[in-house]
Order: structure tokens, then C-alpha cells, then sequence
């Protein structure tokens, strides 16, 4: 059976719907999988002067409470790694950073070589910077020695205006008139997207795996 951890931040709720959809693919497709969620790193309000965003982060922090907290052992337990980040100013968040700047012993030991990896994200506009939110992390894979598993072009579900760009499955989200809200707004062609980007990179973990132990 092959590992598959799903490590995601999520301010607001977006991805951790579609971390909860890539969870749920893998698992139909036979794999051992771990949802893990990372951290805020304070628990200041993120933005004070901002009361939509700061009063939807706080109702998501209390809904997700059940997701365990992904630590450096289910990277290492892991074959493959599906990362999900909303974007800031075309960087992955600094929660998920965090969390990454923790692997180094890890990778010191190459103990996240030859792991598939892949990402998706989500962010306010349709372009506000998703395709480098994405090629952000790509640059961590790379150090890493890690296979990098994009969508690409590979599925007509890749080919709705909502899913983005070939480099990782992209959601647009965006504030809604109910105050104390944001809008939810990743669609269902998204959830379907990135469940079927889940299994390609299964699919690539899984040969991985064969090709290095008969090799």
C-alpha cells in the first residue's frame, strides 16, 4: 500500500475543502493516507483592521480542530506528499513556510529523496498569483530530491476555466455580502480536479516505488 499525506494550511476554509476532497480520492484509490493541517503559527488576529478575513479565520480555526497537526514524521512516513496553500503576494503562507523550514534533518539524511510531490492553492483573484504560489513550493521539491507531479494538461477536468494552470489545481475565492464571511468558493469542478491531481500522484509514487526496488 502506498503513503499519501495531505499537508495543508488553510486560513479561511478553501483549502481545506480541497485537502479534504484530495484525502478522500486517495483513499478510494487504495492508499494509506494522513490529512494533516498545519498550524497557525500565533494566534493573533491576522489581520486586525480586516473583520471579514479575521472573522472567518477564527470560525475556521474552531471547525478544523479535529484535523491532527502535520508533523515532520508524516513526511517521513510518507511516499508521496500533495501540499495545499492559499497564496500570499505569490509566496505559499507563512504558516506553511514555517512548517517546511522544520524538515531540515530530515533532509539532511535525504529522507524526502525520490518522494512524489505536488500542490495546489488557492487565492482571491484569478490571478493573484497562483501559478508562483505553486512554483514556490516546486523550488523546496527541488532541494529536496523530491518528483515533482504536476496536473498538466492530462484530463479534460484540467480544461475548466476554474481550475487554473497545469502547474497545481487552483481555486479563486473572494469575499461574500454576508458579513463575518467569506465566500466558499471552490467549485465542485475544483474538488474533482484536485482528486484526480491526488491520484496522478499516487499513480507516480506508486511506480516509484516498484521502479527503484526492482532497479
Amino acid at each position: 500500500m502506498t503513503n499519501v499525506a495531505i499537508v495543508y494550511y488553510s486560513a479561511t476554509g478553501n483549502i481545506h475543502k480541497m485537502a479534504v476532497a484530495a484525502a478522500e480520492a486517495a483513499e478510494k484509490a487504495g492508499a494509506e493516507v494522513r490529512l494533516r493541517r498545519v498550524a497557525e503559527i500565533t494566534e493573533d488576529p491576522l489581520a486586525p483592521n480586516y473583520k471579514e478575513w479575521t472573522e472567518a479565520n477564527v470560525e475556521h480555526v474552531a471547525t478544523s480542530r479535529d484535523v491532527q497537526v502535520a508533523t515532520i514524521d508524516d513526511l517521513d512516513w510518507a511516499d508521496a506528499v500533495v501540499w495545499g496553500t492559499p497564496g500570499r503576494y505569490g509566496l505559499l503562507a507563512g504558516p506553511l513556510k514555517h512548517f517546511i523550514d522544520q524538515t531540515f534533518e530530515l533532509h539532511a539524511r535525504r529522507g524526502l529523496m525520490n518522494k512524489a510531490m505536488s500542490a495546489f492553492t488557492s487565492t482571491g483573484t484569478p490571478h493573484g498569483g497562483q501559478e508562483s504560489t505553486i512554483l514556490s513550493l516546486s523550488n523546496v521539491f527541488y532541494h529536496w530530491g523530491a518528483v515533482i507531479v504536476p496536473p498538466g494538461v492530462t484530463d479534460d477536468i484540467l480544461l475548466t476555466p476554474s481550475n487554473g494552470n497545469p502547474y497545481g489545481v487552483s481555486a479563486t475565492s473572494g469575499l461574500q455580502a454576508i458579513p463575518g464571511h467569506l465566500a466558499q468558493n471552490v467549485t465542485d469542478d475544483n474538488l474533482a480536479a484536485v482528486g484526480y491531481q491526488t491520484v496522478r500522484t499516487l499513480q507516480v509514487a506508486e511506480a516509484l516505488k516498484k521502479g527503484l526496488k526492482t532497479g
